[in-house]
């Protein structure tokens, strides 16, 4: 048995072919696992767990798709398989109504969980962003419960139009930044690693799928990015007891 780690697969209607490939993917691979974390940037946008009551009503048909994914995942949990989300910074207001729908937990970020024979931090990886100050003091905000409350408090098509509002805002805010600024901070992968006493990160986010080693104070360390699914392929991370995890890519079946 295995541990499988995914991230960023940025599920909504307007791209099938992940979805199509994720749930072959999920019938396929994740069968075989004893646990699935997804790290964050599950979906696109999420407005709301309330969104799931629209069901054919909503107009993005993200909650027909949410209800769909939400099945898939509930039958490979009921059938062994321990699932475990994560909030990224596309869908930080997912809550505890479609974690329960999904058979999954909503694990905070970071954290630090064993996985094979060893402590490993998870982490969404937006966090360590840190030259990108614009979009720090969004995560703050974005994180506040005062704030995530009035948000939830608005009707539903309010919603919906500052989910668009902001994506078009990041999209654009993006191109006008610098490569290295969009990326983490270094110092701040080794004071996360020191903060939580392991040797070993996964992370998502910045779509740059790579294994980084590191000096920890005089130890080796390996910080292990996970990249961003695509309609032709998707990424993975697999843990085995006594091996060291291996990232790899793989094409996509719809």
């Amino acid at each position: 048995m295995s541990t499988l780690l995914i991230s960023d697969l940025h599920l909504h209607p307007g791209a099938p072919a992940i979805t199509e490939g994720f749930l072959a993917w999920l019938e396929e691979r994740a069968v075989h696992a004893e646990a699935l974390y997804i790290l964050g940037d599950f979906f696109e946008a999420w407005i709301g767990d309330d969104l799931l009551d629209l069901g054919a009503a909503d107009p993005t048909g993200t909650a027909a798709l949410a209800a769909r994914i939400a099945e898939a995942l509930k039958r490979r949990s009921q059938a062994g398989t321990a699932i475990y989300l994560m909030h990224g910074n596309r869908d930080f207001l997912l809550g505890e109504r479609f974690a329960e729908a999904a058979g999954a937990t909503l694990l905070a970020d970071p954290s630090v969980v064993t996985l094979g024979d060893e402590r490993v931090l998870l982490m969404h990886g937006d966090s360590l962003c840190t030259l990108d100050e614009a979009y720090m003091a969004f995560r703050t905000q974005a994180r506040d419960p005062q704030w995530q409350a009035q948000i939830l408090a608005m009707p539903i098509p309010d919603r919906l139009a500052l989910a668009r509002q902001l994506r078009d805002q990041s999209g654009e805010a993006n191109s006008n930044k610098a490569e290295d600024i969009m990326d983490v901070t270094p110092e701040e992968v080794v004071e996360a690693l020191r903060e939580h006493g392991v040797a070993t990160m996964i992370h998502g986010h910045t779509h740059r799928p790579a294994v980084h080693d590191l000096d920890l104070d005089g130890t080796p360390a390996r910080r292990y990015v996970l990249g961003d699914w695509q309609p032709e392929r998707g990424w993975e991370i697999e843990i085995v007891a006594g091996q060291p995890p291996v990232l790899r890519d793989f094409p996509l079946k719809g």
